[in-house]
């Protein structure tokens, strides 16, 4: 009966696909205009409302020693005004017309979007037309919005013991390459940017040739890439983006910090370099995360959680949309009176069952069927189906989609048996621990 319920599913989940076409055939109109600005369209006619996307092939990577947080805090100076709007009055333009927007920077990319009524699209590409080619930046706007990044960065980071901790490891984990270090940016180096830093930055990221637009909604393509000709296509283009050099070297034995902090208990997080999206390995580790180490039914938190009651939490993640290779990571929050030695070596029990017993078929069914429907369930929503597309597209390639499915369902379990073995090595880990300290 169990089987007969999971053939079921499978076969409703493959009929919701073929109506979201984020198949083999995913109805993405791509079009590269002569300034270079890419445009991917997708029409979605099932509620009149639209989402408009502007994606830079910018973030904390593009950084250097000295100058870290400058994307994180010109994604701030893009609301503070441009030669049209002035400040406040982008987000004002946007509610008045019953929309939301927002922005986030990441370690690869920074992103801006609209959410409006379908009839209300162009109203979003005005906006960001303007803010892509006529930012202020404000001299006095620019010192008050860079005391506000260090304030955000004492709030979220500096007074969180398990980020400091986390971003000790990360700095650890890698030696060369920039996703050393944080999204926000070190407070020495935040407090280092200047107006004439922010100029350059802006000046050369923030145009056409750098950029996808992703729009996905209720609209006409021909006419949507008329008007996004129209507001964009006039904008010259920018000067050739550097490129990152930077290559993390094969990591030769294994790191270690220990991070001393006042807080109430003790954290663990252990990483492995892996692959991204762009290799064939990716699949297989999507699946090994999900068995291992996420949610409550993982092996991980049923462990060290249920069974042997040495961890308040557990848990992993795999986030294999990134520009270069980053981490595979395994975390647990230690119970009081439990030693992180007891702890570490918990985490690693499972992590090494995965290397050497092969998982159940009901476990690797179970993997493929969340996998399967969290990315198609996902998509119900326009927003989100945009933000695929932006993500896919500003690190690799959005084609890449189309393959996520068979990639996922092609996955056996010597696969993952073998993607264990090749990269969850203890030379190539980094382990991060949080010491609780007492208030001085």
């Amino acid at each position: 009966m169990q089987k007969i319920r999971e053939t079921f599913m499978v076969v409703l989940l493959l009929l919701f696909l073929s109506t979201l076409g984020f198949g083999q055939e995913m109805r993405v109109t791509e079009t590269i205009l002569p300034n270079g600005l890419k445009v991917l369209l997708k029409e979605e006619h099932k509620s009149p409302v639209v989402t408009f996307q502007v994606w830079y092939r910018v973030g904390a990577r593009n950084e250097r020693l000295g100058k870290t947080g400058m994307s994180h805090l010109l994604e701030h100076m893009m609301f503070k005004g441009s030669k049209k709007y002035g400040p406040k009055q982008f987000s004002q333009v946007v509610q008045r017309n019953g929309g939301n927007d927002n922005a986030f920077t990441s370690k690869d990319y920074t992103a801006y979007f609209e959410n409006l009524a379908a009839d209300r699209l162009e109203i979003a590409m005005d906006l960001e037309s303007d803010r892509m080619q006529n930012l202020l930046l404000d001299p006095k706007e620019f010192l008050s919005e860079r005391d506000v990044v260090k304030e955000e960065r004492r709030m979220r980071y500096e007074d969180d013991p398990t980020q400091t901790m986390v971003e000790q490891m990360m700095a650890t984990a890698f030696s060369a390459h920039p996703y050393q270090w944080p999204v926000i940016g070190w407070m020495a180096d935040i407090g280092n940017i200047t107006r004439e830093d922010m100029e350059k930055h802006y000046r050369t990221y923030y145009a056409p040739n750098n950029a996808t637009v992703v729009v996905v909604g209720d609209f006409d393509s021909k006419k949507t890439l008329a008007l996004v000709d129209k507001y964009f296509g006039s904008i010259p283009r920018g000067p050739e983006v550097p490129k990152v050099g930077a290559v993390e070297p094969k990591q030769l034995g294994e790191k270690r910090v220990k991070v001393k902090q006042e807080a109430e208990l003790p954290a663990i997080y252990a990483g492995y370099k892996v692959p991204n999206l762009t290799s064939a390995d990716s699949h297989a580790l999507n699946v090994l995360q999900s068995i291992l180490s996420s949610g409550k039914s993982s092996r991980l938190y049923r462990s060290l959680v249920y069974d042997k009651q040495i961890a308040l939490y557990a848990g992993g993640d795999y986030d294999d949309v990134s520009t270069d290779p980053n981490l595979f990571y395994v975390y647990a929050g230690i119970m009081p009176g439990k030693s992180e030695d007891e702890v570490e070596r918990a985490l690693y029990v499972e992590i090494d069952r995965m290397k050497n017993e092969p998982v159940s078929d009901e476990e690797l069914q179970k993997a493929k069927n969340q996998a399967e429907a969290g990315f198609i369930m996902s998509q119900d929503s326009m927003f989100y189906q945009a933000m695929l597309l932006g993500q896919y597209e500003t690190v690799a390639n959005w084609k890449l989609l189309g393959a996520y499915l068979d990639g996922i369902r092609a996955v056996k379990k010597e696969d993952i048996e073998r993607v264990a073995r090749q990269y969850f090595t203890e030379d190539n880990r980094t382990v991060g621990i949080l010491v609780p300290v007492k208030k001085p």
